[in-house]
């Protein structure tokens, strides 16, 4: 049986998070792991550094009582984090999910996909945390460091899901992309979707080659395939292309590059996530 990890917070993004885990389960026939991590921040205090600054006695009781509230805070987060998973199980089953777990965790949410992603097909989280800003567009603190450490597909969740009828794959002929294509070809979670495959390059010989070849693939799994081909940049290209043919769901490569690289010149994958409405799903 196939297994997806569903990573939630307690965000805006987690009912979302559950309804994008429930339709790819129902698709795949698969068991959900709901998963909510504890971090650090949730169960300390503020870290003073009191050298000096009390006498003895005071520091002391301080600390005390500082130590006192860190562990009423986790106790709370606990149970708060008892009630997500528990409720996120509740609505899996109830939107015909057959096998749901719940999974709460403490330490650091990378830790959580080394330990559960070599059993997993795939990975559902929320473009968004409780701390994102969203008048700034910010994504989740967390996004790109589970997105990098996976190897498995990752769906990062749009605000609300919508069940989609049509896909797009944002195709650049290269590893990831051709990963995703063949993942499409041999998977379940696609069929009886309508398929987009659209390249931005230079229309050449190469470049017709590699977007045909994809086609071909695609078409062979039992896909009928629109594409398109043309010489602009990827994230302009891409972000009308969904909105003038109503695309519900984007799949594409991510991060091809470094993290220095990426700080210095940006990444398509962090604007495409940023700008795009609908549902991403990431092939690394």
């Amino acid at each position: 049986m196939s297994r997806i990890i569903a990573f939630i917070d307690g965000s805006v993004y987690s009912d979302s998070v559950l309804d994008h885990a429930a339709w790819a389960a129902q698709r795949l026939d698969a068991s959900v792991d709901v998963v909510h991590v504890i971090g650090r921040r949730d169960i300390s205090t503020t870290t003073f550094d009191l050298s000096g600054s009390l006498m003895l006695g005071a520091r002391t009781n301080l600390l005390n009582e500082l130590a006192e509230l860190d562990a009423q805070k986790a106790r709370l987060a606990m149970e708060r984090g008892r009630v997500l998973v528990d409720g996120a199980v509740a609505r899996l089953q109830e939107a015909g999910v057959k096998e749901a777990h719940a999974k709460l965790r403490k330490g650091d949410i990378l830790d959580a996909v080394q330990d559960l992603e070599p059993d997993a097909d795939l990975i559902v989280i929320g473009k968004r945390g409780e701390a994102a800003d969203f008048a700034k567009l910010h994504l989740g603190s967390n996004l790109e460091r589970v997105v990098r450490e996976s190897s498995k597909p990752v769906i990062v969740a749009a605000r609300a899901f919508t069940r989609p009828e049509r896909f797009m794959v944002a195709f650049d002929g290269g590893v990831s992309a051709t990963k995703a294509i063949a993942h499409i070809a041999q998977g379940k979670l696609f069929p009886g979707l309508e398929c987009h495959v659209v390249m931005a390059g230079k229309d050449t010989e190469e470049n017709r080659g590699k977007l045909d070849t994809a086609r071909t693939q695609l078409v062979n799994a039992g896909y009928k395939v629109s594409t398109k081909l043309a010489d602009l940049e990827p994230e302009a290209l891409i972000a009308d292309y969904v909105i003038d043919n109503a695309v519900q769901f984007l799949v594409m490569g991510a991060y091809g590059h470094s993290r220095i690289r990426t700080f210095i010149i940006g990444s398509t994958t962090t604007e495409m996530i940023r700008s795009v409405t609908i549902p991403v799903m990431l092939f690394r």
